[in-house]
């Protein structure tokens, strides 16, 4: 019911559906450009991260001992 038949798949607008992109990866990028976005990138990650270790300190406090133990148990 729901499903096109024949013809091509609908369009999505930038590249992959990510907003702000709007041509092939590499294309009219500068190597800064590409660490600018990569950079605000890693910072929300990491401040997701901080936010989700907030609100949920016992699961945030089984992950530090999970990754205690993994660094204990390591063999350089």
């Amino acid at each position: 019911m729901g499903e096109r038949r024949g013809g091509r798949p609908p369009e999505v607008s930038g590249v992959s559906g990510v907003p702000g992109m709007t041509g092939p990866p590499g294309a009219d990028e500068t190597d800064t450009e590409r660490r600018r976005r990569r950079a605000r990138f890693l910072r929300e990650l990491a401040e997701a991260r901080e936010l989700r270790d907030r609100v949920q300190p016992r699961r945030a406090k089984a992950a530090r001992l999970r990754h205690a133990m993994r660094m204990r148990t390591f063999r350089w």
